[in-house]
């Protein structure tokens, strides 16, 4: 069986992958999500957008063969898959609210027991602003975080009730962190998976918001 990633970050990068299937059209959003490229080979035909102004993003640049002006929305530097083409970003984010995104994966700061998810700090505060995740997250036919399950302090991040405002009024459809997957339903967030050597009542104890847990719980597997 193949070792999976020891780091935290690449360990969710990595799983988020499996949930992409051949042909889809997917956005990656600033920070974990970007290293889902490096998860995935040639032939699953995935087709990256950025919303800074392009369709056929890669993976990230490898030292030494950066392009100065050629980086997605957090300003990291890419690579580009033959056909990709640029554009504004007005037609960028048409694109977006048309429907045309199969997959969105991006960060969280919080998400709750309705699924959904707050991803900016209001302006002024500190930390992230307000981007592009609104038009994703309602625009786009499939939403996955992708984050570590609690803060740098060691609070959760998967609570009942965002304090922060709500990026949203749509419920995410994967929280994948580098303790467990939950999909969020109509009746709460069912915890679907856990990472190898967590024990479930590790991920219940580190989730401040009601957990469903089935009788059988699966494993992170490569």
């Amino acid at each position: 069986m193949m070792a999976l990633p020891s780091s935290p970050k690449e360990l969710i990068a990595w799983r988020v992958a499996k949930e992409l299937h051949y042909g889809e059209i997917v956005n990656l959003g600033i920070g974990t999500p970007t290293l889902v490229a490096n998860y995935l080979t040639p032939e699953m035909n995935i087709t990256f957008q950025s919303e800074n102004g392009f369709i056929g993003m890669g993976a990230l640049a490898k030292p030494g063969e950066e392009i100065p002006d050629l980086v997605n929305a957090g300003g990291q530097y890419v690579t580009l898959l033959p056909g990709a083409v640029f554009f504004d970003t007005a037609m960028s984010f048409t694109i977006i609210r048309g429907g045309h995104v199969d997959v969105t994966v991006l960060g969280a700061l919080e998400v709750d027991e309705r699924g959904h998810l707050a991803n900016y700090w209001i302006p002024g505060r500190g930390g992230p602003g307000i981007g592009g995740g609104m038009d994703l997250v309602v625009g786009t036919k499939r939403v996955i975080v992708a984050m570590e399950h609690t803060r740098k302090d060691g609070q959760p991040k998967i609570v009942p009730r965002c304090s922060m405002p709500i990026t949203a009024q749509r419920m995410v459809d994967l929280i994948v962190t580098d303790l467990a997957v939950i999909r969020p339903t109509p009746e709460g967030l069912v915890l679907r998976e856990v990472a190898p050597g967590v024990a479930v009542d590790e991920v219940v104890a580190k989730t401040s918001a009601r957990l469903i847990v089935p009788d059988d719980v699966g494993e992170m597997v490569a």
